[in-house]
C-alpha cells in the first residue's frame, strides 16, 4: 500500500480512520470453463477442488508458508517530480492578487514541481514467466515499478494493465522459471475457513498473519465492481496486492483494504477473490483493458416496501427501473417493473450481483435471464453486448427509497417544452414534472424532488399533471408506487403516508 501520499484518496482512507485500501473481492464469478484455455495459455496453475476441511489439523502452517512465500513479492513504486498547476502552487492561499504579493517566490508564471514520492506494496507471481497480480492503487500513477523477489533479486517491472473499477492491476518482469502460486476457486471458500495473509506491511519485510474467512460477498469500497472476502487475518498498509491463501497454499484473494479507525489493523480486512482477479487479469493481459458485458438497464435493490408492492416473497432480486431503448435488454423483451431473479443460471440477490454477473459475461454471449413480471416467472434470452465507455451496464439506483410516502405536499405541472429545457428531460419521457415537494412530506422522505418526472402512479401511466392528480385522489391505500425519471435514469419510489400526521 502507498505510504507517502502517492494517492491522496488512499492515504486519507488509511490515516483518516474509515476504510483503508488493502483488499477487494468478486462475485464477478469467473467461469472455470470459460477461462480454462486462457489460464493454460498464460501458464497459470489452477486448482479448483474444494478445500479439505479438517479441524484436527492446525498446530503449524510452516509448510504452507514455505510453499507460498516465494510467490509473494515486494513492489516499490516511484513518482517523479510533476509540474504543478497554478491552483496547486497556491493551494491554501486565497485566489487574490493582494494575498499573492506576499508570496513573490510563487509567481503565477513560475514553474514549480511536486516532491518525488515513493510507496511500498505487495504482489503475487501468477505465472512462471513473470506476470504478477497486484492492486491498481499500488501502481497507479507510478513512473517506475521495482519488484523484489523473496530471494532478493530486484527487477524493473512493466505495468501491463490497470482496472480502477475493480482495483486490480497486472505487472510483468523479465524472468523465467519463477515460483508461480496456484489459484483456487474462491467461490468455494466458506465462512470459518482458515486463511493466511502474506505481504510487506509498512515495508518492514515479508510477514505472514493468520485468521479465518469472516464473511463473503462484502461491498466495502464503493467501487464499480466489488464483492470482497472479509478476514480477520491482520492486514496493514503495505499488504495491498499481497496474497490471501488457504491452508493448502492456494491463492483465494488479493489483499486490498482494511476497515480501521486509526489506520492500522483492527481485524476487518478485505481481499479481492481470485474469481474476480483472474477474470480481470486475463482481459488486461489479452487486451490491455477490461472488456465487460452490457445489459442496458437501470436497476435498484428490492426493499421491503417494494417487495410488498410487487408481491415478492422476499427482498431478493434486482428491480428494473428503466430499459435503454434498443439495448440488449430491450431487444430481449425486458420491461420496466421486471424483477430479475437469475442471470445466466446464477441467482441474483440484489442489483450489485446482477451488475457483476453481467460484467463477467463475454460480449456476444446469449444467456437466459429469469424475471418476475406481474406475479409470473418468465425466462428471456439476452444477447450481451460490450459495455460502453460511460458504464450504463446496471447502475444501482443511488437513491432507493426506504419505506416511505404518498403525494401530500407534492406539486406537479405539465411537461411542456420549457420544463423539458429547464430539467433537460429527453423527448421520449412522458409524464408530469414535480414542481415542488414539501421537505416534511412522505414524498420527500421517499426521495422525490423538484425536476423529477412522474411517469407512472400505481402502475398506471401518467401523461399530464391532470392524470397525476386524478390517480392520487380518493386513494384506498396510504402507500403510492411511483415510477420516476430523474437526471440519472428511471427508478421506483414507494411513498408511504401511513405514519404521517394529518
Amino acid at each position: 500500500m502507498k505510504l507517502n501520499n502517492i494517492s491522496k484518496q488512499v492515504a486519507a482512507m488509511f490515516l483518516g480512520g474509515a476504510l483503508a485500501v488493502s483488499g477487494i473481492a468478486g462475485v464477478l464469478t469467473a467461469r472455470a470453463d470459460d477461462h480454462a484455455l486462457k489460464s493454460k495459455s498464460l501458464g497459470l496453475t489452477v486448482d479448483e477442488h474444494p478445500l479439505a476441511r479438517d479441524v484436527s489439523r492446525g498446530t503449524s502452517y510452516s509448510s504452507v508458508v514455505k510453499k507460498v512465500t516465494p510467490s509473494v513479492v515486494r513492489i516499490d513504486i516511484s513518482i517523479g517530480p510533476k509540474e504543478q498547476t497554478e491552483q496547486q502552487r497556491f493551494d491554501g492561499i486565497p485566489d487574490n492578487p493582494f494575498f499573492r504579493q506576499f508570496f513573490p517566490h510563487m509567481a503565477p508564471n513560475e514553474k514549480t514541481y511536486s516532491q518525488p514520492e515513493h510507496g511500498v506494496g505487495s504482489g503475487v507471481i501468477v505465472s512462471k514467466d513473470g506476470y504478477i497480480l497486484t492492486n491498481n492503487h499500488v501502481v497507479d500513477d507510478a513512473d517506475e515499478v521495482k519488484v523484489t523477489l523473496n530471494d532478493g533479486r530486484i527487477f524493473t517491472a512493466k505495468v501491463i494493465g490497470k482496472d480502477p473499477k475493480s482495483d486490480i492491476a497486472v505487472v510483468k518482469i523479465n524472468a523465467k522459471d519463477l515460483p508461480a502460486i496456484t489459484l483456487a476457486d474462491s467461490s468455494k471458500i466458506e465462512i470459518g475457513d482458515v486463511v493466511l495473509a502474506i505481504g510487506n506491511p509498512f515495508g518492514i519485510g515479508q510477514s505472514v498473519t493468520m485468521g479465518i474467512v469472516s464473511a463473503t460477498d462484502r461491498a466495502a469500497m464503493n467501487l464499480d465492481y466489488e464483492d470482497f472476502i472479509q478476514t480477520d487475518a491482520a492486514i496493514n498498509p503495505g499488504n495491498s496486492g499481497g496474497a490471501l491463501v488457504d491452508t493448502e497454499g492456494r491463492l483465494v484473494g488479493i489483499n486490498t483494504a482494511i476497515y480501521s479507525r486509526n489506520g492500522g489493523n483492527q481485524g476487518v480486512g478485505f481481499a479481492i477473490p481470485t474469481s474476480l482477479a483472474r477474470t480481470v487479469m486475463v482481459s488486461l493481459i489479452d487486451y490491455g483493458k477490461v472488456t465487460r458485458g452490457y445489459l442496458g438497464v437501470m436497476i435498484q435493490d428490492v426493499n421491503p416496501a417494494l417487495a410488498e408492492q410487487f408481491k415478492l416473497k422476499d427482498n431478493k432480486g434486482a428491480l428494473v427501473g428503466d430499459v435503454v431503448p434498443d439495448g440488449p435488454a430491450d431487444k430481449a423483451g425486458l420491461k420496466t417493473g421486471d424483477v430479475v431473479l437469475s442471470f445466466n443460471n446464477h441467482s441474483v440477490t440484489d442489483s450489485r450481483h446482477l451488475k457483476l454477473e453481467v460484467a463477467s459475461t463475454a460480449p456476444g454471449d446469449t444467456v437466459p435471464v429469469q424475471v418476475l413480471r406481474d406475479g409470473e416467472t418468465k425466462t428471456l434470452d439476452v444477447k450481451v453486448k460490450t459495455l460502453p465507455g460511460n458504464d450504463q451496464l446496471a447502475k444501482a439506483d443511488s437513491d432507493p427509497s426506504e419505506s416511505s410516502d404518498t403525494l401530500q405536499g407534492v406539486g406537479v405541472a405539465d411537461l411542456d417544452s420549457q420544463a423539458r429545457q429547464q430539467y433537460n428531460v429527453p423527448t421520449h419521457i412522458k409524464g408530469a414534472v414535480v414542481s415542488q415537494v414539501d421537505p416534511n412530506s412522505a414524498a420527500a422522505e421517499a426521495g422525490l424532488k423538484p425536476g423529477d418526472v412522474i411517469t407512472e402512479i400505481n402502475r398506471h401511466p401518467v401523461k399530464s399533471a391532470d392524470d397525476a392528480v386524478k390517480l392520487t385522489e380518493h386513494a384506498k391505500e396510504k402507500t403510492t408506487l411511483l415510477h420516476v425519471w430523474s437526471g440519472n435514469g428511471s427508478h421506483y419510489l414507494v411513498v408511504d403516508e401511513s405514519n404521517k400526521a394529518g
